[in-house]
């Protein structure tokens, strides 16, 4: 066992220790974990290394890599090692060119890949997690049926001439004969698949969040705690102990992880209440070990009965000045620069226009990807950074789109009697069933629940 020692200093102070997950830049080299291991060919002793790193716009993984200097087996695969997601996705990707089969792929343990084509399905938990790429999969499947085949065309001729008719269909996809589609589902949300067109929309790749069963959060390892186990946890209090008002001025304090490096460190929360909206919920995180720093915003109360849109025009400073609550479940659209940001993509915060924008933009203008692309890749996201600077110095006009399907969203009139001026529409919608889907209120019931308990 190794044990890491903390750095002191001349002053005999301890330093503070190093982030888990570094962005790896052509200044610094990256630090590799290596361990001595079993070999599972020859059961001699080989060497596996581990990287822990950062996928552009997507989360950290670890990378191993296993090598037997003795019989020369090799092996690879990816775990991820940010937390599980409060839900599922779900990806489906309509491969039609050349080009999407060199799509990278993030699968993690928990995912499960479908071709319906071909009647493909890959179950949860039966491969390792990997990085790699569309057509990688298929000549996976390949190779793992293609094992044992020459002893089984003897012992089962039949069995094996179908198999070779599977791996036969299986390889004209990769010739792209007609198109196809991939599904991706993985219940830890940790799985991902490239949108080259990045950070545009992708029109042959469609993601979708689910909320877990019970039975896939018990296959995650996530279990509900009983009533009784309740009882010991939960202490009530009496009802006039704690007030609401007393809530308000107080700042709460909560153990957590450093959503960069990982590392232990504190958030703060306070209730408070926005003019002419709703009560929120404040959040700000600061990390002692690499100084990271994270403000959020949540809602403090309920679903609205309908989804909210509002569409902002923004041509000057005043517009660039409004306040702006963007929820957990707000998108984001441009659409003059087909520029799409799903909900999941900038937590909910309280800023204003600029600063959601400037937001957007730091995002995108990531340092590790930037080393990671190619060059093409990087030219491209230098041309949309260009553009994306000129509508912050108001040389472009463009039109901002908040979309909340659970109406907890907010932007500022800058009329004075709050109604919506010349530069801002709002619009009241119904949701669709997916929208509910996605909040959770198509499995709620509010009415005589009483009865299944």
């Amino acid at each position: 066992m190794t044990t890491v020692v903390p750095e002191t200093s001349a002053e005999g102070a301890t330093a503070a220790p190093e982030p888990i997950f570094q962005d790896i830049s052509g200044e610094q080299t990256a630090e590799i974990v290596e361990i001595e291991s079993a070999c599972m060919s020859c059961f001699q002793t080989g060497i596996t290394r581990l990287l822990p790193t950062k996928i552009p716009f997507f989360r950290e993984v670890v990378l191993m890599s296993f090598k037997c200097e003795h019989c020369g087996y090799t092996n690879n695969e990816m775990q991820s090692a940010s937390e599980i997601q409060k839900n599922g996705v779900r990806i489906e990707l309509d491969v039609k060119t050349p080009s999407d089969l060199n799509r990278r792929v993030v699968r993690s343990d928990n995912s499960s890949i479908s071709i319906p084509e071909v009647e493909l399905e890959i179950p949860v938990q039966s491969q390792k997690g990997e990085v790699t790429t569309v057509e990688g999969i298929i000549e996976r499947t390949i190779a793992g049926l293609s094992q044992d085949q020459d002893k089984r065309r003897i012992d089962h001729p039949t069995e094996a001439s179908s198999i070779d008719d599977y791996i036969e269909r299986l390889r004209q996809l990769k010739e792209l004969q007609t198109p196809f589609r991939v599904l991706l589902e993985d219940i830890s949300g940790n799985s991902f698949i490239e949108n080259p067109l990045a950070p545009a929309t992708d029109a042959q790749l469609k993601t979708s969040h689910f909320s877990r069963t019970k039975a896939q959060n018990e296959l995650l390892g996530l279990y509900e705690q009983n009533h009784e186990e309740e009882q010991h946890l939960l202490k009530p209090i009496a009802e006039d102990e704690w007030p609401i008002e007393n809530l308000h001025g107080e700042v709460l304090q909560f153990a957590t992880n450093c959503p960069n490096c990982q590392a232990p460190c504190e958030t703060n929360m306070k209730l408070t209440n926005i003019p002419h909206f709703k009560e929120v919920v404040i959040m700000a995180t600061v990390c002692g070990s690499c100084g990271h720093k994270t403000n959020e915003v949540k809602s403090g109360g309920g679903i609205e009965t309908q989804g909210v849109r509002f569409k902002v025009r923004i041509s000057s400073k005043e517009d660039l000045t409004r306040d702006v609550l963007k929820s957990e479940t707000c998108s984001l659209a441009i659409p003059e620069l087909d520029m799409d940001v799903g909900p999941h993509a900038l937590c909910g915060r309280f800023t204003t226009v600029e600063g959601l924008l400037v937001a957007m933009r730091e995002q995108l203008d990531g340092r590790f990807f930037h080393d990671s692309a190619d060059e093409a890749s990087k030219q491209q996201l230098q041309r949309f950074l260009d553009t994306f600077d000129n509508v912050l110095k108001l040389e472009h006009v463009i039109t901002l789109v908040l979309q909340d399907p659970a109406g907890n969203t907010y932007v500022q009139s800058l009329r004075d009697d709050d109604e919506p001026d010349d530069n801002l529409t709002v619009e009241r919608y119904d949701r669709s069933f997916e929208d509910n889907e996605e909040l959770g209120l198509n499995d709620m019931k509010t009415e005589n629940y009483e009865e299944n308990a």
